[in-house]
């Protein structure tokens, strides 16, 4: 039996078949045994005892040897590797609802920090207390319970910006929402930043036309300003808006509408506006809608800026639209008395001021050295009967570098644009106004102040001489001529040619009720006959006295021809 164990450890050891094993075996116990006990041994089932003990020996070495490599590579690994303990900041939700909710935990999240929710809906902090946080909700909250648990992030909000969102329909987030296909962003930003410094800044000096015949003479705008534009509702804020966007066509300047808590049967219309006046694939349009949560319409004006920034580092000029911002204010009211935070006046938390110039502040005119690029911002606002006294108006008639009011008394006359020139002001348009535009405006005015005021008496019946008389139906006549339709913007050439005409007295003989008619015909008269004069004004900006007499000439020769047409004549 020694000379068995031997074998089966020599089997063992050199892993030898197993069916030659057998032979073997029973050579051994010949020797051993003898022919004679051997025939007495159960043959098949000595040596089938004997290979399955032998395969069941190598399974279990065969396991031990895989063991032991694992044991030493894992032993190498944990080396290398260096002992690592990751803490997680873990909150709860404690309530949820209309579109804010309150989490315990967190002990080291910070304000304006991101967190996720279960569903995948994230929110920003804006509030921290000492045994919980109130986090406002940047999508729906469908499927948040309270218990659930919440994790934070350790970022700030940031949005895609890049020139591929001009032409674009989005969201507050920068998502597309015109289906046009996903945008691809160039980077991201985060929508809070420090506006620019005092010495980063240069002086607004460049013109940016409206359109707008009354704006454009009177209420001159400039590239990086501030321009506010008040009055009740339906009083024509968003044309004038819109007007200026149209007005852009064919010029470098880039545009931002935004949209805040408008209704969307007045955004398609505005975005069909854009479209049909050729200036949408230079305009991005971010929406958020009445329905959207508070925390969207809250951040979508800020949204707006952010990308308006990133095209001012590029060194463009951006005209930007905040329709608007008395909406944006009440939105943030309601999240404030949501996250319970002290009412002050009409119910508006403390910190309205700063809502808003913190986001106007970062309209700005840069020095070239800093690239030159400009932001021009203008806020609409929404008056209650007229009254600029509101607390919101009152504030941002404090930010902003002039205010357009619009008079609904002067709407309802049918006078459009409904623009009160006695309380409308631009404080640094003037200073960007174009050379030809100041020589013909330069008393409009004074004119027009001068026509409303003798035009009060004579409607009591007092008695006015030869001169009023004249007066007033001057004033008449450019009044007039300040009116135009909604959507139809006048280019400046246009506009100096028209003021030309009027201030050099070539109106005088034109009835009232045909100022628009006549108006019009000059301009069809000097764009089809007088190309070269337009070209002339369009490049030098400035009427030099070659330019005047050339103006005369023209002049002189359409009003023979138009009282000719007047008369019958051919």
């Amino acid at each position: 039996m020694k000379s068995l164990n031997r074998w089966n450890r020599l089997a063992w050891n050199k892993m030898i078949d197993l069916d030659s094993a057998q032979d073997q075996i029973l050579q051994s116990l010949r020797t051993n045994l003898g022919e004679k006990n051997l025939l007495n041994l159960p043959k098949d089932k000595f040596v089938s005892d004997v290979l399955q003990d032998i395969k069941t020996k190598k399974q279990i070495k065969e396991r031990s040897f895989k063991i032991s490599a694992l044991v030493r590579k894992l032993s190498k690994v944990s080396q290398e590797v260096k002992p690592q303990v990751s803490f997680k900041n873990v909150g709860t939700v404690q309530h949820i609802g209309n579109g804010v909710a309150t989490l315990s935990g967190l002990p080291s999240v910070q304000l304006e920090e991101l967190v996720t929710f279960p569903n995948g809906v994230q929110g920003m902090v804006l509030n921290l207390d000492r045994k919980h946080v109130d986090v406002i909700l940047l999508g729906p909250d469908q499927g948040i319970r309270g218990g659930d648990l919440t994790l934070a992030t350790g970022k700030r909000l940031s949005v895609p910006v890049g020139m591929q969102f001009l032409g674009r329909v989005i969201g507050p987030l920068g998502r597309p929402q015109d289906e046009l296909g996903p945008i691809v962003p160039s980077e991201y930003r985060f929508i809070e930043r420090i506006a620019p410094g005092v010495i980063e800044r240069a002086p607004v000096n460049e013109p940016l036309y409206s359109g707008t015949k009354i704006i454009d003479a009177l209420i001159p705008l400039g590239r990086g300003q501030r321009e506010l534009i008040l009055g009740d509702r339906q009083t024509g804020k968003t044309t004038l808006a819109l007007d200026t966007i149209l007005s852009q066509r064919g010029t470098d300047v880039k545009c931002i509408y935004v949209a805040i808590s408008q209704k969307k049967t007045s955004v398609i219309n505005a975005i069909n506006i854009l479209k049909k006046g050729g200036v949408l694939g230079q305009t991005t349009v971010i929406i958020a809608s009445p329905d959207d949560p508070p925390a969207l319409r809250y951040l979508a004006p800020y949204v707006g800026v952010t990308l308006a920034e990133f095209l001012l580092d590029q060194g463009m000029d951006v005209l930007i639209v905040y329709d608007d911002l008395s909406k944006h204010a009440d939105s943030y009211r309601e999240l404030s008395l949501l996250l319970r935070r002290p009412p002050g006046r009409e119910a508006y938390p403390g910190d309205i001021f700063y809502l808003h110039s913190r986001l106007l502040e970062r309209a700005c005119k840069l020095s070239e050295a800093h690239g030159g690029g400009s932001i021009t911002a203008l806020p609409i606002v929404t008056t209650q009967k007229g009254n600029i006294s509101g607390y919101i108006p009152t504030n941002l008639i404090s930010i902003t570098d002039g205010q357009i009011m619009l008079d609904n008394d002067l709407f309802n006359k049918g006078e459009k644009p409904a623009i009160d020139i006695g309380r409308s002001v631009s404080r640094v348009g003037g200073a960007a106004q174009e050379d030809a535009m100041k020589l013909m405006v330069g008393a409009l005015k004074l004119e027009l102040s001068q026509y409303e005021e003798v035009a009060r008496f004579a409607r009591f019946g007092t008695e006015v001489n030869e001169a009023t008389q004249r007066q007033i139906a001057r004033g008449m006549r450019l009044q007039k001529l300040l009116g135009q339709n909604p959507h139809e913007p006048v280019s400046m050439v246009d506009q100096v040619i028209l003021f030309f005409a009027l201030t050099r007295d070539y109106m005088d003989a034109v009835p009232v009720e045909d100022i628009q008619r006549f108006s019009h015909d000059l301009l069809v008269f000097a764009h089809t006959q007088e190309i070269q004069l337009i070209d002339s004004i369009k490049y030098h900006r400035a009427l030099d006295e070659a330019l005047i007499e050339d103006m005369h000439n023209m002049l002189g020769e359409f009003v023979a021809r138009w009282q000719k047409i007047e008369r019958g004549e051919k």
